[in-house]
This record gives C-alpha cells, sequence and structure tokens, in this order.
C-alpha cells in the first residue's frame, strides 16, 4: 500500500485526508441516523400516556428532551404549556415548528461536508491526473525542447503512476461518498415525515392540556 502511495506522489494526500474525513462522516452518521437516536418506536405513546391527566414535570420533561432527536420536538410542546398553560393552538404549533426546524438541522449535521467531499475528489484526482501529465512531458524534454525517443524513463513511468492512481483514487473516494449522501438524504425525509406527524398527533393531544 506504501509503495503505491509512493507511487502515485504528493497529490494522494490530500485524496487521502478526503478519504478518512469521508469515512469518520459516514460512520458518524450511521450512528446518528439510528432509530433509537432519532425516533424511537414506542417514545410518542409513552409522551402522551406520562402527559394524559396534566402536564408532566420539569425533570420528566427534560428527560424527554435528552431520549432522542424527537424527544426534544416533543419535550418542546410540554415546555411551551409549563411556560403558559394558557397557550393558543398556533402557539402550541409554532413551538413545534420551531423544535422540528432544529431536528431537521440536526439530521442534516455533517451531510454538507460529505457532499463536498463526494464533489471535490474527482477535481483532486483530475488535478493528479494534471501533474501527471506534466512529469510525463518534463521526462521527455531536452535541452532543446522535446525529444521523442529520448527522455526520461523513470520520470515517464512516476508522471504515469501519479496521473493514473490521482484520478483511480479521487473516483474511489467519490462514487461512495455520493452514494451515502444520497442515502443518508432518504433516510432523512424518511424520519422528518415520521416526525411530522408524531409532531401533529402530539399537537392534538396537548390542546386537551390547556389551561382555560
Amino acid at each position: 500500500m506504501f509503495s503505491i502511495i509512493q507511487a502515485a506522489g504528493w497529490p494522494i494526500w490530500p485524496l487521502i485526508a478526503c478519504s478518512i474525513v469521508g469515512l469518520a462522516l459516514i460512520i458518524e452518521r450511521f450512528l446518528s441516523l439510528r432509530a433509537v437516536r432519532v425516533a424511537p418506536p414506542q417514545l410518542l405513546d409513552e409522551a402522551i400516556s406520562v402527559s394524559r391527566q396534566a402536564v408532566p414535570t420539569a425533570q420528566v420533561v427534560q428527560q424527554l428532551a435528552g431520549n432522542s432527536v424527537l424527544g426534544e420536538l416533543l419535550a418542546a410542546g410540554l415546555r411551551q404549556l409549563q411556560h403558559k398553560p394558557a397557550s393558543t393552538e398556533a402557539e402550541l404549533r409554532a413551538s413545534l415548528e420551531a423544535a422540528g426546524r432544529f431536528a431537521a438541522a440536526k439530521l442534516e449535521k455533517y451531510l454538507g461536508a460529505l457532499a463536498t467531499i463526494a464533489s471535490v475528489a474527482p477535481l483532486l484526482g483530475l488535478l493528479g491526473t494534471v501533474v501527471g501529465m506534466i512529469d510525463i512531458f518534463a521526462s521527455q524534454a531536452g535541452p532543446g525542447g522535446l525529444t521523442p525517443g529520448g527522455g526520461n524513463p523513470e520520470q515517464l513511468a512516476h508522471g504515469i503512476s501519479i496521473a493514473l492512481y490521482s484520478t483511480a483514487f479521487g473516483l474511489v473516494i467519490a462514487i461512495p461518498a455520493l452514494m451515502f449522501w444520497r442515502y443518508f438524504r432518504a433516510r432523512n425525509e424518511a424520519w422528518l415525515l415520521q416526525m411530522e406527524v408524531a409532531a401533529e398527533r402530539f399537537a392534538q393531544h396537548l390542546l386537551t392540556l390547556r389551561r382555560p
């Protein structure tokens, strides 16, 4: 592996950095977008059950907020009633919508960086290809300019290695990054739809807890 890196030359190092960062982002998103971290299946029913008779205590609401992304969304509605028991329907929905925007931002976290890696990696590979082509032409240049059949075979081979390895590495990094970016985007859209439905159901429940 190290011999390949040596053959690819310095343009390979930015690509290696991109691959490490991209892999870290993919692992982080896989861990963060699990159901237990985003929207546990029974959480909505449990939140409704706990608050069926009245708004729960601040400690219970805090535990709900720390449970998951959906928990933070539901806790925002309960906090609205804690601060203003006679909240109107518009105020309750506004608090849930604001929390929903924060939830969406949390789900989208780092996806912009992953998309950037998917876009930049082929360009870095192209840069390496250009550097390799420059080495190839330099290897054929003599004192009077280009000298076909003369030149430096070692420099020629090095230039070819840079060009080919850089292009290959750029594509190897960009293709998985793009695939995972699209996968996470689709997964986020599914989570957001699920939380939107849950927020609507919870809003109807909160309306029954209001005090005149």
